[in-house]
C-alpha cells in the first residue's frame, strides 16, 4: 500500500514575467515532432519556450488520454462530473479534429476567457479563471510550440455525455461573467508587490499555469472556486472536493492536514520527482508530476515552494502531528489484535512497517501523513480499493505500483483497515464506515475480474504469505 500527499499540478522566471528557461531545464515532455519545414533560430527559440510553459500548464496530463500509447494533446481524457462526462478536447495542430485553424487571437481568448472561436462558452473545467493570468509572452510561446512543435492528430475525441439542461452552453456566458476574472483584472492580480521576485514568480506559477486551485480550493454550489488567489482570502489551496475520487488536500500550513510539516526541500523534491519521506504523488497529481513539474527548473519549483510556504493554514487551530508508539507495540506484539491490526499485517506491514514509517522515498509513510489524516477518507479508500502506479521521472527513473485490495477485501474489511491506519501512530482521523467503501467502490471502474469478494467468499479471508501479496519490496511494488 502507497498513500501520499496528494498536491495539483502547475511560466517563465523568477518574477511573473517570462524569460527563457535555464540551461539546466530537464528533458522536454512532450516529443519535439515538428509541423512544418524547420524553423528559423527565432521560432525555434519560442518552440523550445513554448514546449516549457505546455509543461507549467501541465497541458498533457489533461488533453492526453489515458489509455497506454494515446497520442499527446489528442484529448479523450475523461473528466467525471455531478452532471455527466466531459472528453478533453484536441489541441494538436489538425485542422480538422483540433485546433489547427485557429488565430493566436482566438487561441488567447479560449485560455484567458474561455471562449471557443464559434463564440460559445467551455465549460470551467478548462481552468481560464487562473490562465487568465499568464502572460502574453508566455501565451505567444505557447501557440507556436502547439502550431510548429506538435504532430498534428486527426482524432477526434469522444462525444460529451452532459446531461440537459447542462449540456446547453449558453448559460456558461452568465458563469463567466459571475465568477471568471477579467483578463485585465487577473494580470493586475499577477503583477501585485511581493516580497521578492521569488515570490512573484512562485505565485505566478501557482496561481496561474499551475491552476493548483482548481483541484486544492473548494467550491460553491455554482462549481465556482471560492477563492483564486492569496489575496482571496484563507480558502485558496485550503483543499477541495474529490476529484476523480481523490481528496486533493491543503497546501497551506496546516501542521497536520497541510503543509506545515513539509521543507521547502520536501516540496521542491516532491514536484521533481513524485516521492519524498514525506509522501509520493498519486491519482491525477501523480499526472501532474508525470508530464508537468518533473520538466520545471530548479528556480521554478524552488519559487512554487517558497510561495506556498507563505500561505498561514486555514484551520488555525489543527494541532501538530504527535508520533505514539501504541499501535507499533500492538501490532509487534501480535496477540488480541484488533480486525483492523490483523488486516495491516497481512497486508500492508511488508511495504510500510509495524511502526507506519514505509520504506520512503519508495514506500511512503502512512504515520503523520497529510492525506491519511484528512477529515475525507476517499483517498484512502481509493488506494485501498484499487492501488496506484507512481511512474518513474527523470529524476527518479524506478516506477512503485501498489495493487489493489478490491477482489479480495469486503466493505466491512476495507473500512477497520482504513480506519486503523487513519487512528494509528497518533494520526487520530475519524473513522471510516463500511457505507463510505460500498459508494467508493461502486463508482470506481473497471470491476474486478475475479468479482466482488462477497462474489467470491473464499478470497475474504486474509492470511499472511506471499500467496496473499505478502512478500519482500521489489521494483514493482
Amino acid at each position: 500500500m502507497a498513500l501520499s500527499v496528494h498536491l495539483s499540478a502547475p511560466v517563465f522566471a523568477a518574477d511573473s514575467s517570462p524569460v527563457s528557461p535555464s540551461a539546466s531545464t530537464p528533458a522536454q515532455p512532450i516529443p519535439a515532432t515538428a509541423t512544418h519545414a524547420p524553423a528559423d533560430p527565432a521560432t525555434q527559440d519560442l518552440i523550445t519556450k513554448g514546449r516549457y510553459v505546455a509543461a507549467a500548464a501541465d497541458c498533457a496530463a489533461c488533453h492526453t488520454a489515458p489509455a497506454p500509447g494515446s497520442a499527446p494533446l489528442a484529448g479523450g481524457y475523461p473528466f467525471a462530473l455531478p452532471f455527466g462526462t466531459l472528453y478533453a478536447s484536441n489541441i494538436t495542430p489538425d485542422p480538422a479534429y483540433g485546433i489547427g485553424k485557429w488565430t493566436e487571437a482566438q487561441f488567447v481568448r479560449a485560455i484567458r476567457e474561455g471562449v471557443r472561436p464559434d463564440g460559445t462558452s467551455l465549460y470551467p473545467v478548462m481552468p481560464y479563471p487562473s490562465y487568465a493570468r499568464m502572460t502574453d509572452a508566455d501565451l505567444h510561446a505557447l501557440y507556436v510550440y502547439i502550431m510548429h512543435g506538435v504532430q498534428p492528430v486527426a482524432q477526434a475525441p469522444q462525444a460529451n455525455t452532459i446531461r440537459w439542461p447542462f449540456s446547453l452552453r449558453f448559460p456558461l456566458t452568465l458563469w463567466r461573467w459571475m465568477f471568471a476574472p477579467s483578463p485585465e483584472a487577473a494580470r493586475a492580480s499577477a503583477e501585485r508587490s511581493f516580497a521578492s521576485p521569488e515570490l512573484a514568480r512562485g505565485a505566478y506559477l501557482v496561481e496561474g499555469p499551475g491552476h493548483c486551485g482548481a483541484c486544492h480550493t473548494a467550491r460553491g454550489m455554482a462549481m465556482q472556486e471560492r477563492a483564486l488567489t492569496a489575496q482571496d482570502g484563507p480558502r485558496y489551496l485550503a483543499g477541495g472536493a474529490a476529484v476523480d475520487d481523490w481528496t486533493p488536500p491543503s497546501l497551506r500550513g496546516e501542521p497536520r492536514t497541510g503543509l506545515g510539516a513539509w521543507s521547502e526541500a520536501d516540496l521542491t523534491a516532491f514536484l521533481r520527482t513524485g516521492r519524498t519521506t514525506r509522501g509520493s504523488a498519486f491519482g491525477t497529481m501523480e499526472m501532474a508530476v508525470h508530464h508537468g513539474t518533473q520538466y520545471l527548473t530548479d528556480d521554478d519549483l524552488t519559487a512554487m515552494a517558497r510561495y506556498l510556504k507563505t500561505l498561514p493554514p486555514a484551520d488555525t487551530k489543527e494541532q501538530p502531528w504527535q508520533a505514539d508508539s501504541a499501535a507499533s507495540r500492538a501490532l509487534l506484539s501480535g496477540s488480541r489484535l484488533t480486525q483492523g491490526q490483523k488486516l495491516y499485517l497481512d497486508n500492508c506491514a511488508a511495504c510500510h512497517r509495524s511502526t507506519g514509517a514505509g520504506y520512503a522515498p519508495a514506500f511512503p509513510p502512512l504515520a503523520g501523513n497529510p492525506v491519511v489524516m484528512n477529515r475525507a477518507p476517499d483517498s484512502i479508500i481509493h488506494i485501498i480499493l484499487h492501488g496506484a502506479t507512481l511512474h518513474g521521472t527523470d529524476a527518479a527513473p524506478s516506477a512503485f505500483t501498489m495493487p489493489g485490495f478490491a477482489s479480495r477485501l469486503t466493505d466491512a474489511q476495507v473500512a477497520a483497515l482504513a480506519t486503523f491506519i487513519r487512528q494509528a501512530w497518533g494520526n487520530n482521523a475519524p473513522a471510516v464506515n463500511d457505507m463510505a467503501v460500498t459508494r467508493m467502490r461502486k463508482t470506481l471502474a473497471p470491476p474486478s475480474p475475479h468479482g466482488s469478494p462477497e462474489e467470491n467468499p473464499e478470497k475474504n479471508t486474509v492470511t499472511g504469505g506471499a500467496e496473499n501479496g505478502i512478500h519482500p519490496p521489489t521494483d514493482a511494488e
